[in-house]
């Protein structure tokens, strides 16, 4: 029996799930349940392994095996252990499904048809696992219009509208090249798995969940929707500005390409930001102690304040503004996110050994939980690494019958393409 969830070392200490995703958004829900505890086991197979190792890669590239050392890969998968079964052969499937029958969660974002036509949705997963928790994360849900529509996270971001809500007020529809669609349902996901495992816990009950990705999008484009609903219009686009607060917004500092955010929501900050400026004529404007009288000169204002910040280094007046109770942050592209100072007071970064990449950072989880964290433990698996340990140990395999899946190519460590380029060599010799 596993152990109650309470009485635990880890919030999910004893719950195993099978993690069927690729990318990003369904890892990114397993992964969490992995810090949290969880014995995540990833299913890959070798002739389609997960797309975020790599694709299109060359004959060089996977004799180099980069399919191993993709960082996105990498971070997305630690904590999780991996094995390879092609899951379009009989074989492939029926250990899939006994792996699943000892098993709590499936977790998987393919397009909507495609574990249908395996035989391994809801429906024929809870033959064997009647309490299942399953969640799927298509793009625009299992049911609707546009459920057979496929998307990645950007592709969502664009369907959600929040580019018609992003930019300055006379540029076209403006993405933000995050993929925001694949993050926001993966962390949407792992919440959503942990209200159904505690219902499962009460009640004895699994159940499915159809998490469409482009519904988690929503909320942040909810000013948008609840005005062109209420007020049938189409809400002003602010750029790095605010609808009320001023001045707002990024401003150039010394250095190529380096940037500061300043927000000033009241007057006291508003008063910090000119005594640091040395501008006491703003300070002292009665007309300027309010966001709307600042709002009516925000030009004139952000040239002054873009005139003062070009001088400075945007960690300086970073300091400086919050010395004086005004908020402020450098804008960091991502090589320098290693340097900066409070990420290692927090101690998000954990360094973790992996083969084919040696020691590599790793973000901790950026949220504590009373019943502690898993923290980060093993790396991510490297392709089919833990078959004998899963399909052996686990299921109970024999090594006969686990050399026969391999020379039957339905598990194995190393890529299909890759067999075949040696083949081909072996070949010409």
């Amino acid at each position: 029996m596993r152990p109650s969830n309470r009485e635990a070392a880890y919030l999910l200490s004893g719950i195993r799930v099978v993690d069927l995703s690729m990318g990003w958004s369904g890892p990114l829900a397993a992964r969490h349940l992995a810090d949290m505890g969880a014995e995540v086991i990833k299913i890959e197979a070798c002739q389609y392994y997960d797309w975020w190792r790599g694709w299109d890669l060359t004959p060089e590239e996977y004799e180099e095996r980069m399919y191993e050392q993709a960082p996105a890969f990498n971070l997305m998968n630690r904590n999780k252990k991996g094995i390879t079964l092609d899951l379009t052969t009989p074989e492939g499937k029926a250990l899939c499904k006994r792996l699943v029958g000892i098993s709590d969660v499936v977790i998987e974002n393919q397009a909507r048809s495609v574990l249908p036509k395996l035989g391994l949705d809801y429906p024929d997963l809870i033959e064997v696992k009647p309490d299942l928790v399953m969640i799927s994360l298509p793009a625009f849900g299992a049911t609707g219009d546009w459920t057979d529509y496929r998307a990645y996270g950007s592709t969502v971001e664009q369907a959600s509208g929040i580019p018609h809500l992003t930019g300055e007020p006379d540029w076209p529809p403006t993405m933000q090249h995050v993929a925001y669609g694949d993050s926001v349902a993966g962390i949407n996901a792992a919440a959503a798995l942990l209200v159904a495992l505690w219902h499962r816990e009460n009640t004895g009950e699994g159940q499915y969940i159809d998490l469409s990705q482009v519904e988690c999008l929503f909320p942040l484009a909810s000013h948008g929707i609840i005005e062109q609903s209420m007020n049938g219009k189409v809400p002003k686009r602010h750029g790095n500005g605010h609808p009320v607060h001023s001045p707002h917004g990024v401003f150039p500092c010394q250095g190529d390409d380096r940037w500061v955010i300043i927000t000033i929501t009241n007057t006291k900050e508003w008063r910090g930001l000119c005594r640091e400026m040395d501008r006491p004529d703003l300070s002292e404007d009665k007309g300027l102690d309010t966001s709307a009288g600042r709002r009516a000169r925000e030009k004139e204002i952000n040239e002054i304040i873009r005139g003062w910040t070009s001088e400075l280094d945007p960690q300086t007046i970073m300091f400086k503004l919050q010395e004086n109770g005004v908020p402020a942050a450098p804008v960091h592209p991502p090589y320098t996110l290693m340097e900066e100072p409070h990420l290692y007071e927090r101690g998000t970064w954990e360094w973790l050994d992996r083969a084919y990449v040696d020691m590599q950072p790793q973000t901790r989880p950026l949220y504590h939980i009373s019943k502690g964290l898993r923290g980060i433990e093993t790396p991510a698996p490297c392709l089919g690494e833990h078959n004998e340990e899963i399909l052996g140990g686990l299921l109970g395999l024999s090594k006969e019958e686990l050399a026969l899946l391999e020379e039957k190519g339905i598990m194995g460590t190393v890529p299909t393409a890759l067999e075949e380029l040696r083949k081909n060599e072996v070949k010409k010799e």
